[in-house]
């Protein structure tokens, strides 16, 4: 089962300072969890003006640890093996279009999606023209809207593990019959008793409260750097990212 998340909502800013805001959100008060941000790459298409950008983030931060116990240790390749590693790996691209007003990002993990793969989009539009009625009241707003797809594939690797054992036992048993010996063969965890479908439903129902939680928390840090933005321009939000690393020393 796949697990998906979606909210809709409005700054009230223009399009243009929102698009800029995106590119300053981090750090904030909300996202001191993000160590790092570099570009890997941009272009601007003259032809469609559009610019297109991809970027790495590094965050602190690790599995939920309802999670790491739902996991046979055999899952755990790095962290210290036991699911603890404090960074995780986002890799995000986004396309703005200025003319038309309109700005679609995609983001998703690079690590751990053994177990969890999450996928994010923002869209963020102009409104439409305003009417002759509307006294301009909607220039200063930005719609956005949030999706986030969850899906676990610890479902598949556990059925690859207990298809081994299988074959394992297979292969001892015929061993144990031509030269009288037994072999010890690898048996499987306490997680056994429970179906991959099970566990994935777990991860999932898991990451997507963590979801539930986290997205609030990153439209409150958009709106810290859009408010450092009008009230002291670029200025403010450079100052503002200064204080909040200090703050995470």
């Amino acid at each position: 089962m796949v697990r998906f998340y979606s909210t809709d909502y409005t700054y009230a800013y223009p399009f243009p300072a929102v698009s800029l805001a995106y590119f300053l959100r981090y750090p904030n008060p909300y996202s001191r969890h993000v160590a790092s941000t570099d570009t890997i790459s941009r272009a601007f298409d003259p032809a469609t003006q559009r610019l297109t950008t991809v970027r790495l983030h590094v965050k602190r931060s690790r599995l939920p640890p309802a999670v790491v116990k739902l996991l046979p240790k055999s899952t755990f390749t790095g962290g210290g093996g036991d699911g603890k590693s404090t960074q995780s790996f986002i890799l995000e691209r986004s396309v703005v279009d200025a003319r038309q007003g309109w700005m679609e990002c995609e983001s998703w993990n690079l690590d751990w999606d053994n177990v969890l793969s999450v996928i994010e989009k923002h869209t963020y539009t102009r409104p439409a023209a305003l009417s002759s009625t509307a006294g301009g009241v909607e220039a200063d707003r930005t719609d956005v809207s949030v999706s986030v797809t969850l899906k676990s594939r610890i479902g598949e690797q556990l059925r690859k593990r207990r298809q081994r054992w299988g074959e394992q036992a297979t292969a001892s048993s015929v061993s144990g019959s031509s030269n009288g010996e037994e072999e010890s063969v690898a048996k499987p965890g306490w997680f056994s008793s429970w179906s991959s479908g099970a566990i994935r439903s777990a991860i999932e129902s898991i990451s997507l409260q963590r979801t539930e939680k986290s997205q609030p928390k990153a439209q409150k840090g958009m709106s810290v750097v859009l408010s450092r933005l009008r009230n002291g321009g670029i200025q403010e939000v450079l100052e503002g990212m200064r204080k909040d690393r200090e703050l995470e020393i």
